[in-house]
């Protein structure tokens, strides 16, 4: 269990505070909780003291009842400072949401109410949730003050695209959702097992387009939602997480760098640079088989044409090309979408001739499932056997996956031989 401090500054974002230590409480940690003045505009402090189960502090010169305790610890024996004492028990401190006042005070070292007093106390860990219209979010005091804290070492979770507090506007500045400021919280708790620590893990997500030409390709329906999930996963276990994304679109997780890509050949020129450094590889993005073997400069048109033809030709296999280049200690995990009957015999032929050492297998014919669904369905193949992990959300097959991961260099084994291709 950790005891986060939860700090919420005033703005229309304040109600999701409560929701934040709702699920908080519910994954079993403790919250306190600090208000600025500004806060109680939109939330009273009576919400959030019923929810955390204790005292919800906004002056710095009120007493607090609670001696600085967090719920489910003895009170001590005397009244200490309130703001010292908090931030001396807690074990992360939480701005959500983080206005842009605020951020400048914290960025600026002012402590001139109760939570920038504590912020400026606190030695924890802290986590910022910028919530704010997207004007302010975008000025450039605001990027610097945000860019100044991460600096010294604050974890920023990006605020969300949306509609905004005012009627009408459209915009970047949305608190993110509650569970994923949680997600980022704990991220940086390190209170998930952190038995991927000091790995550099390289994930691909998403799906390639080859231009056809200035504005049709040839695609396909991945969202890239399992890649993500994936590395959010090996985040959480304290690995170093690269991504590479071909055209995602969907929000990325915190404290993981992100490449964007868009073509089978620009993935496998980033891959193979990124690949180098990396211990683990999971090859997650779905890499377009064909391009257009010519592509036109300009538009091509409809009017005149009763049809069109596109002569395709093979792309590089990018994963086989890694495999090709491994070195020892490496360990490579690749993707099948496979479609009926055959499905599994195919893939244990992929992880052979590629020189894998597990292969996700996707069967995009069963419903609800794989490209652009929340749940998936896999078998993990390796060459000691199989696992079949049944339906689930994406974050539960993430987990099965980078379980097999750390079974595999557990048993480390010489790197398979690549099949003829």
């Amino acid at each position: 269990m950790a005891r986060i401090l939860l700090g919420v500054s005033g703005g229309i974002a304040a109600y999701k505070s409560v929701e934040l230590a709702r699920l908080a409480n519910k994954a079993g940690h403790s919250v306190r909780a600090i208000q600025t003045p500004a806060s109680l505009n939109f939330l009273g402090r009576a919400t959030l003291t019923a929810v955390t189960g204790a005292p919800v502090l906004v002056e710095e010169w009120e007493r607090d009842p609670a001696r600085g305790a967090f719920p489910g610890e003895p009170a001590p024996e005397h009244d200490p400072i309130s703001h010292l004492e908090l931030v001396r028990r807690c074990d992360v401190l939480c701005v959500a949401p983080a206005s842009a006042n605020t951020l400048a005070k914290l960025a600026s070292g002012l402590a001139d109410n109760l939570l920038s007093s504590a912020a400026l106390a606190c030695t924890a860990p802290v986590v910022l949730a910028p919530a704010m219209n997207g004007h302010m979010y975008e000025h450039p005091a605001t990027r610097a003050n945000l860019a100044l804290l991460e600096q010294r070492g604050a974890l920023v979770v990006a605020p969300d695209s949306g509609a905004l507090a005012s009627r009408g506007e459209w915009g970047i500045g949305r608190l993110p959702e509650p569970d994923r400021i949680l997600a980022a919280v704990e991220q940086r708790l390190a209170y998930a097992t952190r038995s991927l620590d000091g790995l550099r893990v390289l994930v691909t997500a998403g799906g390639t387009r080859e231009p056809i030409d200035a504005v049709r390709f040839v695609g396909n329906r991945s969202s890239g939602r399992m890649g993500l999930a994936l590395a959010k996963e090996a985040a959480a276990r304290g690995a170093e997480v690269t991504t590479i994304l071909a055209n995602v679109l969907v929000p990325r997780p915190d404290g993981v760098r992100h490449l964007d890509v868009e073509t089978a050949e620009e993935l496998g020129s980033v891959a193979s640079v990124e690949f180098e450094r990396a211990d683990v590889l999971v090859m997650a993005a779905a890499v377009g088989d064909f391009r257009p073997s010519a592509r036109e400069s300009g538009k091509i048109a409809k009017l005149g044409r009763d049809g069109l033809s596109l002569e395709l030709e093979p792309t590089t296999d990018v994963l086989a090309a890694l495999a090709g280049e491994r070195r020892p200690g490496q360990t490579l995990v690749g993707f099948a979408a496979e479609h009926g009957d055959g499905a599994s015999v195919r893939a244990r032929a992929k992880l052979a001739r590629k020189g894998l050492d597990a292969i996700v297998l996707n069967d995009v014919s069963l419903p609800g499932i794989g490209f652009e669904s929340a749940d998936n369905e896999v078998t993990i193949v390796t060459r000691a056997g199989e696992l079949e992990v049944p339906r689930g959300s994406k974050a539960e097959v993430a987990a099965a996956v980078m379980d097999t991961v750390e079974e595999l260099r557990r048993a480390p084994v010489s790197a398979p031989e690549v099949g003829a291709r």
